[in-house]
């Protein structure tokens, strides 16, 4: 099948294309070319690149219809009315699925855990609002337009070669580093918090599952994580192992923790991470496109800070 990838050259792209090319499709790669896959595989250079802004070409929902793909993967689609242009730009093509990229963040405070992809959300900010509304949008015109659409959120997207969310609900390279030393490290409140981390490779493999079990993905929603939560208590736990270190866990109420902090730009993003504290069911992804995994949560972090310890990023004694 022609596969045209938007935004392929990202994290989830960086194993995605590689997949469809040694799966035998036939695959376009569309980016803004400015950045390289974070791991090289030969099978890139099987892979056509179109070098395309959305941002800033008017007419590029209409660019990408006019590849006429059977298959269009959109990972970097971030509001409605982007959303909206493609679809009407694509009706009328050979399209027979479009996997549109959503996030967790579609949800909100949880009520109920695991959280259900197909529930009822209530989005904390304009990123979230944005990606839930383009969710209803694309679920409606499945039921009524017959579109074939299929949304896939992804958690806490780890792996090499990018930073990743520390156990304090942000990113810092630098908590990585306190850790390996044995420095204490304070979490906020009683460290129940979770996140739900899942490795770049077992998103990119979602979307494949979902290409391979087309008639069951159809209008369904499904969560793009790991096996498994974790809080951020076990999350340090398992840092310390890792550096085989004694733990030094602290704890401090959140208004204090902010202030032990000290930087308000951090502490926002780790309590739009914290405030969460989602637990993401994949029932339905198990159930209807055969997912499974390859990394559980631990082993994801485990996989990103070992690429931290590999590429200088951490000083490791």
């Amino acid at each position: 099948m022609k596969v045209v990838v938007i935004g392929g050259s990202g994290h989830i792209g960086t194993y995605l294309v590689p997949m469809l090319v040694k799966a035998n499709h036939q695959v376009i790669m569309v980016s803004r070319g400015q950045s390289e896959p974070y791991i090289r595989d030969w099978a890139w250079e099987k892979a056509e690149q179109v070098s395309l802004d959305r941002s800033k070409d008017p007419d590029f929902s209409g660019k990408i219809a006019k590849m006429n793909a059977d298959v269009v993967i959109d990972l970097i689609c971030f509001k409605l009315d982007e959303v909206k242009e493609m679809v009407e730009a694509l009706k009328g093509t050979d399209l027979s699925h479009y996997l549109y990229c959503s996030t967790i963040w579609t949800h909100g405070r949880a009520e109920t855990i695991p959280a259900d992809p197909n529930g009822e959300k209530h989005p904390m900010d304009e990123y979230g609002r944005q990606k839930y509304e383009s969710e209803k949008y694309l679920k409606h015109e499945y039921r009524v337009n017959h579109f074939p659409a299929t949304m896939i959120s992804p958690g806490q997207i780890c792996g090499p070669g990018w930073s990743i969310i520390s156990p304090l609900g942000y990113g810092d390279d630098t908590v990585f580093q306190m850790i390996a030393e044995g420095k204490e490290l304070c979490l906020p409140n009683l460290g129940m918090e979770t996140l739900h981390p899942v490795h770049g490779e077992d998103v990119a493999q979602m979307f494949v599952d979902a290409m391979n079990h087309r008639s069951q993905a159809l209008g369904e929603n499904f969560h793009a994580v790991s096996e498994d939560a974790l809080t951020l208590y076990g999350y340090a736990m398992a840092m310390y192992r890792f550096f085989k270190k004694e733990p030094q866990i602290t704890f401090l109420s959140w208004d204090k923790w902010c202030e032990h902090i000290g930087n308000e730009k951090q502490s926002t993003i780790s309590y739009y991470h914290l405030a969460r504290s989602g637990y993401y069911s994949i029932e339905n992804a198990k159930r209807l496109i055969e997912y499974k995994p390859r990394y559980t949560s631990v082993q994801v972090v485990e996989a990103s800070v070992q690429s931290y310890i590999d590429r200088g990023v951490l000083a490791v004694k």
